[in-house]
């Protein structure tokens, strides 16, 4: 096999699920991969421990209160000044995500806070691989106008995005998207699929996931169903089909990550465990296959896979999704920051499992911008909507 040079990385939200999932893929090929820069928001103990194994060139705390704590904790563990360089701040989280020494920026950052770095990555050229659901969601034509004029290659990494991507380049169509029928997106259900009664769910019901190891904000997006809402609005961002080409089917086992059927009759499908090291190992050795560590999928012992529509009256998250992509971007944006409010809210007992879809339904009412033609616009409209969702959630209308 010819000789790969070794490649820089910049993991932002390096202590989640998915930075850890990437270095462990990272740990696997030490002459293939190098850490440059590791960010974490808040969680000094755990980057610094990263830090220690890693020896990244920069090291990010996000909260700039909290980067001398990020010293002392580097300095116990007996990394001194200048091993580990150590900034602050989310401008340092845009200098992680352009530096000179790093080829690929894993971009997973929950929520609209990853917006300015993922962008960033992406006008600097870097090969993005992007688990932020919500830079797509809140700035789909800036982020891609970024990508291209940048001259960067954006790599999906959530498992649907990915397996679509897998499909398409599979497919090798002469024609592209006009082969394309539909793209079908796979949904677990959640923990409360089959459940009827939403009254009383606490935010550690909401957060046990049956398949996926993921954080607390990402879990109840699962769980309401507006994760697989997100994601039917960066399938179209990303692929370029509109909403009447994007269907969620509802599928437990969560073996087929997304299908991609086309013109002929012919549906494309790519199966796996449920293991985010799969797409991640995918996106860092592209277009080589590399190995993930992630368990071989045991045809014999798996039994039946079972598929069934989503029921859109109890998780009207999804119908909101769907509603926000037809309104336009401003939608889209006003949709993910009143979501993030709302889900704060429930997680901190100040919400209700159901207040977290009124919340947004009622924010969305009140939505009269028009789409952003730039990024400040686009925080703009996101932090007029987080104002508005949070007065909704101190109503009081939907706690209980």
């Amino acid at each position: 096999m010819q000789h790969v040079p070794s490649q820089g990385v910049s993991i932002l939200g390096a202590t989640g699920s998915i930075g850890a999932s990437t270095l462990d893929v990272i740990a696997r090929h030490p002459d293939r991969f190098r850490v440059t820069a590791l960010t974490a928001q808040s969680r000094v103990e755990e980057l610094a421990r990263l830090c220690v194994r890693f020896r990244p060139r920069f090291a990010v705390i996000g909260d700039a209160a909290r980067e001398g704590a990020l010293r002392d904790a580097l300095r116990a563990a007996g990394l001194a000044d200048g091993v580990v360089e150590v900034r602050s701040g989310p401008g340092a989280l845009v200098e992680a995500a352009q530096c000179d020494d790093a080829q690929i920026v894993v971009a997973a950052i929950v929520g609209a806070a990853g917006l300015l770095p993922s962008i960033a990555a992406a006008r600097a050229g870097k090969r993005l691989l992007l688990a932020n659901k919500e830079s797509v969601v809140c700035a789909g034509a800036l982020l891609l106008d970024a990508v291209r004029i940048g001259g960067a290659t954006l790599l999906p990494v959530d498992s649907e995005h990915n397996a679509i991507h897998q499909c398409l380049a599979g497919a090798a169509s002469t024609n592209g998207a006009a082969d394309v029928r539909r793209l079908i997106l796979t949904a677990s259900g959640g923990p409360f699929r089959q459940r009827r009664d939403f009254s009383g769910i606490s935010p550690e019901e909401a957060c046990a996931h049956p398949n996926w190891s993921m954080g607390r904000k990402i879990s109840v997006d699962s769980a309401t169903l507006m994760n697989k809402g997100l994601e039917v609005i960066e399938a179209s961002w990303l692929f370029g089909f509109g909403r009447d080409r994007i269907d969620v089917v509802v599928h437990p086992q969560s073996v087929i990550h997304s299908m991609v059927e086309f013109g002929d009759g012919s549906v494309l499908a790519q199966l796996g465990t449920p293991d985010m090291r799969t797409p991640i190992a995918y996106c860092l050795g592209y277009p080589e296959r590399i190995e993930s560590g992630s368990p071989r999928l045991d045809f014999l012992r798996l039994g039946a896979l079972q598929f069934e529509a989503p029921d859109l009256e109890r998780f009207p998250c999804l119908g909101l999704a769907y509603r926000a992509l037809s309104a336009g971007p401003a939608a889209s944006i006003t949709l993910n920051a009143a979501n993030e409010v709302a889900v704060n809210a429930f997680l901190e007992r100040r919400l209700s499992f159901v207040g977290i879809a009124a919340t947004i339904e009622c924010t969305l009412d009140a939505l009269q911008a028009p789409a952003p033609a730039s990024v400040e616009e686009v925080l703009e409209i996101d932090g007029w909507a987080r104002g508005v969702a949070e007065k909704a959630v101190r109503g009081g209308a939907w706690i209980s």
